[in-house]
């Protein structure tokens, strides 16, 4: 929820480094995607890499997250974006900030990552929250600038 203290410890990155939220000094930008490698996903991870540079100057951060094993390192070499990824396979992460829950496609229902994004400030706290029905995956980075 907006005001709250997000988690110190995030989760492990592409390169297996622990990472926390006291290691970043600027606003963070903690989005969670749902599958790698599927068209919105890739969307909006090529979206926030081609305008890395604009969130950068405007104090932001990007820390991506999924679920899935191994998406880390599967799209760092397939969108190469310079920013954070996490694995979050113990779903940890995902159910922390409230994420993780029923979805439904074609009828069939299933367990799966709500595509969100926290703005966290700098002292930790949560102050924005994109919504998955408000994500524009190839505007994303607008949306949070």
């Amino acid at each position: 929820n907006i005001g709250d203290k997000a988690p110190e410890i995030l989760g492990i990155n592409e390169k297996g480094e622990e990472i926390r939220l006291s290691d970043y000094k600027e606003k963070n930008s903690a989005y969670f995607y749902p599958k790698d490698s599927t068209s919105g996903c890739t969307a909006q991870a090529c979206n926030l890499r081609d305008n890395y540079t604009d969130l950068r100057k405007a104090g932001y951060e990007v820390i991506g997250v999924s679920v899935e094993t191994e998406v880390a390192p599967e799209i760092h070499r397939k969108e190469q974006p310079a920013f954070t990824l996490i694995a979050d396979t113990d779903k940890k992460l995902v159910e922390q900030f409230g994420v993780w829950g029923e979805k439904s496609m074609y009828g069939r229902k299933y367990m799966g990552t709500f595509r969100t994004t926290f703005i966290i400030n700098e002292e930790g706290v949560i102050e924005r929250i994109i919504t998955p029905k408000e994500v524009k995956t190839k505007d994303h980075a607008a949306q949070i600038l």
